[in-house]
């Protein structure tokens, strides 16, 4: 969300400026150079896909700057591909208008199949909460501590237009509202609005979209897909991959406190204070807890989970609150933050299309996770998986051998031609 709107202080956001050489874990793979849009059009400077508009607005998906990207070093396989970074038009959580960025990748080789080019909406892991943190910074190569350039070639490789969100809070001087499900969704329908209207890209309008992301971009997918027919009815999902998806913020959060990843709660924290600006965030805090909102805004996801590795919330309040005193805590409003959380549980209100429940669905999903995933309880994908499939929703649910990070590059063959069956319209009975 853009932070003309938000009441936060100007020192929450002084780390965010400069910072990532605090980096690591680079996936060392081959570059894949790009090559210009066919008429030349986007040629706005890189600093301009960063900059917040002085005012949003854009309408959702409307192209508010576009630059031609010579290569993307994250990216592996050898498939020739044009790509573009792109500002464009969105919509936050709270129904404003926004402006978020992204990259668009499109094989250079024509579509051999039938119809359209089929788009896929990716939806990136964990990054990080500052505007250092943004997967198109990472892909182009200005950062190296992303992990999911070789999900992309996989799908170059099959022949699909790629649209991946950065997600909302990356552009510069803001704060990316982590695990906010509609400012996800939103971000992820619009890129795929965006693909179509970008000079020279050559992606239909009516091209089929599949959706795929794992952890953080998993709960992104199911909240694009959860919101798609109200949000962007003329948007043709064809079907929905999510992966390691914290569909119950409150359960995630009490099994990472204190634990080897509590970095990531530290990061839902903080997103959720930059949503909602009325709760009481600030003045619960001591100055230990100012260092460490100071610190997350400043790091990318290794030195997160490196900074923050057994940590307790209760530890960054001045009155040692735990997370459940946290959840109880009401704003001006009456809200409490437990029901904030509640509001981003996956699967509430689903339904098949026809239903008439809140969230129409009618596509199929495919859910997986690590059987040793060590960050989302096995009982969170489990509840996800159990209320669509008793909603009626198509499902199909596979599991790997993996933790956490290893579930994600695991399944890529899977997921890459399950979308492929979508795309041809084969039926998938589902497993439930």
């Amino acid at each position: 969300m853009t932070k003309n709107h938000s009441k936060k202080p100007r020192d929450r956001r002084a780390a965010l400026i400069g910072a990532g050489a605090l980096l690591g874990g680079l996936l060392a793979v081959p570059a894949v150079t790009a090559t210009a849009g066919t008429n030349g059009a986007c040629s706005d400077p890189d600093a301009a896909i960063y900059r917040p508009p002085v005012s949003a607005s854009a309408a959702p998906g409307e192209i508010i700057a576009c630059r031609t990207v010579d290569s993307l070093p994250m990216v592996g396989g050898g498939t020739p591909f044009h790509a573009w970074k792109v500002q464009y038009g969105s919509t936050d959580g709270h129904g404003r208008k926004d402006a978020v960025a992204g990259t668009v990748i499109v094989p250079r080789e024509a579509w051999q199949g039938p119809g359209e080019r089929p788009l896929v909406a990716f939806v990136p892991g964990t990054l990080g909460i500052g505007p250092q943190c943004a997967f198109s910074k990472q892909l182009a190569g200005a950062y190296q501590d992303a992990y999911e350039g070789p999900n992309i070639a996989a799908l170059l490789k099959a022949g699909f237009a790629v649209a991946a969100t950065d997600g909302a809070g990356y552009l510069d001087g803001q704060v990316h509202p982590y695990v906010s499900g509609a400012d996800a969704g939103h971000a992820v329908l619009d890129v795929v609005r965006a693909a179509s209207r970008l000079p020279g890209s050559g992606v239909s309008p009516d091209a089929q979209v599949g959706i795929w992301g794992y952890s953080e971009g998993g709960s992104g997918s199911l909240w694009a897909a959860q919101l798609a027919k109200s949000y962007a009815p003329e948007v043709k999902v064809a079907g929905v991959a999510s992966g390691g998806a914290p569909g119950d913020l409150r359960q995630v959060g009490n099994s990472l406190d204190g634990g080897a990843f509590a970095g990531f709660l530290v990061d839902a924290v903080i997103g959720l204070s930059v949503t909602h600006p009325d709760m009481p965030f600030d003045g619960l805090l001591n100055d230990t807890g100012r260092q460490a909102v100071k610190d997350a805004e400043s790091l990318c996801a290794v030195g997160t989970v490196a900074r923050f590795t057994g940590v307790h919330i209760e530890n960054y309040t001045k009155d040692k609150l735990t997370l459940d005193q946290l959840y109880a805590l009401r704003g001006p409003d009456g809200t409490t933050w437990g029901e904030i959380a509640d509001t981003n549980r996956l699967g509430v209100g689903v339904g098949p299309s026809g239903s008439g429940a809140r969230y129409e669905m009618g596509f199929p999903v495919l859910q997986y996770r690590g059987l040793l995933d060590e960050v989302i309880p096995a009982q969170t994908g489990q509840a996800t998986r159990r209320a669509y499939c008793d909603a009626g929703i198509a499902t199909q649910w596979t599991s790997y051998a993996g933790d956490h990070l290893l579930g994600d590059p695991q399944a890529i063959g899977d997921s890459v031609d399950w979308l492929t069956d979508r795309f041809a319209g084969k039926p998938m009975p589902g497993n439930c």
